[in-house]
């Protein structure tokens, strides 16, 4: 492909506003439900907080099990008994997550916390991004901020905070991303029917 081949940078522009468009119905469906979830978290910060943590503890069992399974029937590959010993690992962190879900709670926070500081990041780049492309990306930079200020919240009264924190930033950041795919999809269907 030549240059004079590839695609202007306005095309692109309007091929991805156009796709956008083309689902703004789904990017609609996507934020109500993420934001309802994400209400219903916050109104229960601890039941939200006990739930995740406990889905999280299987994830770890469901996978160290697989794990452990594909690892069984490699074990000519390097690094064998350093990935079963990971793989039992997860296993019994997970049974730990799951029977025992409040004695994980101070270090799940930390890895929750350091999740939502790079979604943080990573919605504030993508609203930049999404400027050139939509009006409403501001809702994006909006939901990015939120992230990184919670995150500095809940480190500042860390470790009292734990208790709750999870549960809250999981509910504020469903209810954000929802909010900011809600406000997407209006601008897509506005520009759609309006070229």
């Amino acid at each position: 492909m030549t240059i004079q081949d590839q695609p202007k940078p306005e095309e692109i522009n309007k091929r991805i506003a156009g796709a956008i468009a083309a689902h703004w119905k789904l990017f609609l469906f996507q934020g109500v439900t993420l934001a309802v979830l994400g209400l219903l978290a916050i109104a229960m910060p601890l039941v939200s907080t006990l739930a995740v943590e406990i889905f999280i503890g299987w994830l770890f069992f469901v996978g160290g099990i697989l794990r452990t399974i594909v690892l069984l029937r490699s074990k000519h590959l390097p690094g064998y008994w350093w990935s079963l010993f990971a793989a039992i690992l997860a296993v019994v962190l997970g049974l730990v997550l799951i029977a025992k879900p409040l004695q994980g709670l101070l270090t799940l926070t930390m890895v929750l916390m350091a999740l939502f500081l790079i979604e943080g990041f990573s919605a504030l780049f993508a609203a930049l991004d999404f400027r050139r492309h939509l009006t409403n990306w501001g809702w994006l930079l909006f939901s990015g901020l939120v992230d990184l200020v919670l995150v500095f919240l809940i480190w500042q009264g860390w470790p009292a905070t734990a208790a709750w924190s999870i549960g809250l930033l999981t509910g504020v950041n469903l209810f954000f991303m929802g909010l900011s795919l809600v406000m997407l999809a209006l601008a897509a269907r506005r520009d759609e029917s309006h070229p």
